[in-house]
């Protein structure tokens, strides 16, 4: 199906096809191009322009760009702009209002990508659904996104983040959402702010992008619920509230199991059991969420709960997995907990809680006792208090059920000082040392926990580990893999 012909494309951006083509679909990367995508020429590390003969060639449809490449004929298929990026905006705008999509747009400080994935679940069930791919939710994601999305959608899920005060506000005008869903608000890019009241000043402003007779979503158990409400209310939009002080939305209890949450919740006074298919009370936080700004798109709220009863989490985000150590005693297995993709002080503590619940099985190892084992990373981006606030992960609750801390990096060595000896494991400077020594570390039983920053490179602890043998699905039984 035809996303962008050469005409509708020059209209929108005020640029210059220099012939005639179609697109069905919009690329910023040569690696992951399908024939017949816009190739756009993004200026980022490297320039997107010296990329455009090798898109054209993998069968890119047309290119944007603000002139002709090198090694590029002059009549290829280009669209020539100003500037790429503002050209992948219009483009992103005009997608949005050629589109009578009913629109979700989610952000907040922990839980923006897990939300939005379960989102596309639940509205995929009840439509035409279009959603933001990984964490594209920036300055570029978010325009990219729109500009994916076909002119036949029926719910658009956007994803929008931030490092730096000022950027969310655009954005979300940008989506024009009809519903505004804020996760929560914690302790990240403090770097930025001076204060979380600051990062919830920044989260609220998503509601300034808000469709007239839009709803926000609002996390109520927030220590910045009152400035997110107040945000709502001077907007004059209508807001509800989730949580466990939540308005509209009450979560009453949550049941961990070995690989299930199971929810019991009220939505307006009514009961409201639903279950999602990872562990974590974060989860439960999230998926009531999601049912509630599904309601307010205007999903049928029954089949929502059933959709969010099949969805689980993806790699780096808390996917979980056995991985079985030995290809002949197929009951020697450790369980890995993958969420590595990122890290702040909220997501960790909910990390760690996790961890902390999770089932180990005794003697099958060398280790007679299966034990809570957890490889955790640098937290970036935490200003002046980054060094305190790592070492107060040793305060947790989680922690006194926890058997043994492995830490990887500069700011997790205050962990490591702060940690009792018993649980003290090995610290090491980068993730590549202490990939080298996963093998001595892990025995059959345990239960692992991967975390940290995307810039401390946990996913190497995480191969490291799925090299020790080789993974199942967490449904089925090993010895069906025999």
């Amino acid at each position: 199906m035809t996303l962008w012909s050469a005409e509708e494309a020059a209209q929108a951006t005020g640029g210059r096809a220099t012939e005639e083509w179609t697109a069905t679909g919009v690329s910023i990367d040569t690696r992951t191009l399908e024939p017949g995508d816009l190739f756009v020429a993004l200026k980022d590390v490297r320039d997107g322009h010296d990329f455009v003969a090798q898109a054209l060639e993998k069968g890119a449809a047309a290119a944007l760009v603000t002139h002709v490449p090198e090694g590029v004929a002059a009549d290829a298929p280009l669209l020539i702009v100003e500037d790429v990026l503002a050209g992948l905006e219009a483009l992103g705008v005009a997608a949005r209002a050629r589109c009578d999509a009913r629109v979700v747009a989610i952000t907040g400080s922990v839980g923006k990508t897990s939300t939005k994935e379960m989102l596309r679940a639940i509205l995929s069930d009840q439509g035409r659904a279009h959603a933001s791919v990984a964490s594209y939710n920036n300055h570029w994601g978010v325009p990219l996104t729109l500009a994916r999305m076909p002119m036949d959608t029926e719910y658009a899920v956007i994803e929008i983040g931030m490092n730096h005060p000022g950027e969310i506000a655009p954005l979300a005008k940008m989506a024009r959402p009809h519903v505004a869903m804020i996760t929560t608000v914690a302790a990240a890019h403090l770097e930025a702010f001076d204060d979380i009241a600051g990062i919830a000043v920044e989260k609220a402003s998503i509601i300034d992008g808000l469709e007239y007779g839009g709803t926000a979503i609002l996390n109520n158990d927030c220590s910045t619920a009152a400035i997110l409400q107040a945000k709502a209310h001077d907007a004059k939009r209508r807001d509800i509230g989730f949580g466990e002080h939540g308005f509209d939305f009450i979560l009453k209890s949550v049941d961990l199991l070995r690989d299930t949450t199971v929810v019991q919740a009220e939505a307006h006074e009514i009961p409201l059991l639903f279950k999602i298919g990872a562990v974590g009370k974060h989860y439960a936080m999230n998926g009531l969420g999601a049912l509630a700004a599904a309601e307010a798109l205007g999903a049928d709220l029954a089949l929502a709960a059933q959709s969010l009863g099949r969805w689980s989490p993806y790699q780096g985000r808390g996917a979980r997995e056995v991985i079985v150590l030995d290809p002949v005693d197929t009951h020697m297995t450790l369980e890995l907990i993958d969420d590595s993709y990122n890290a702040n002080p909220t997501s960790m503590a909910a990390a760690l809680d996790v961890l902390a619940a999770a089932e180990v099985t005794n003697d099958i190892g060398r280790v007679s006792k299966g034990r809570r084992i957890a490889f955790v990373g640098d937290m970036k981006e935490l200003g002046a208090d980054g060094a305190v606030m790592h070492a107060d992960l040793c305060d947790l609750e989680a922690m006194a059920k926890i058997d043994v801390v492995h830490c990887i990096g500069p700011l997790m060595e205050n962990l490591h000082s702060a940690l009792p000896a018993q649980k003290q494991g090995q610290w090491t400077d980068t993730a590549e040392e202490m990939a080298a020594l996963v093998p001595r570390r892990l025995d059959s039983g345990d239960v692992v926990l991967v975390k940290g920053s995307l810039s401390m490179k946990l996913a190497l602890i995480v191969d490291a580990i799925r090299k020790m043998g080789h993974p199942v699905d967490m449904g089925a039984d090993p010895q069906d893999n025999e």
